[in-house]
């Protein structure tokens, strides 16, 4: 069983969708892929998965979301899970959100809508490495 997890969290499903197959066609059964519509959605899947030992590896945020924006979460995440690497997505996200999601979250990149597969692929692998230490 994969006990290494990427989770998407986008109050859009279709971006969700584009995510999921992304993520799959690139990195296969090396992840496994879980995804949220909402800042407390993501959360309490994050609850669940380190209840079961699974390890999230690898967040991949929207920015304007209804109810918490992305950066808010994101900061939320770091607070409690230092070592998950943090990925923005956003078409409108200012510059303030972004350079505060750095120096609060660690933020690893900001991708922005629409990205390109290979921005994506490159943010995760990036990403992953960063945590390997490589």
């Amino acid at each position: 069983m994969v006990d290494l997890a990427i989770l998407c969290v986008d109050d859009e499903q279709i971006i969700l969708t584009s995510l999921e197959l992304q993520l799959k066609k690139h990195f296969g059964n090396q992840f496994m892929y879980e995804f949220a519509e909402s800042a407390g959605e993501a959360m309490e899947i994050i609850d669940d998965l380190a209840e079961n030992g699974i390890r999230i590896v690898l967040i991949v945020s929207d920015w304007l979301m209804p109810g918490t924006k992305g950066d808010e979460f994101l900061i939320n995440v770091h607070q409690q899970h230092p070592e998950v690497v943090k990925v923005m997505l956003t078409g409108q996200a200012d510059l303030d959100a972004i350079e505060k999601t750095r120096n609060q979250a660690d933020l690893h990149c900001c991708l922005y809508k629409p990205w390109t597969e290979e921005e994506l692929k490159e943010a995760i692998v990036t990403g992953v490495e960063r945590i390997n230490g490589k």
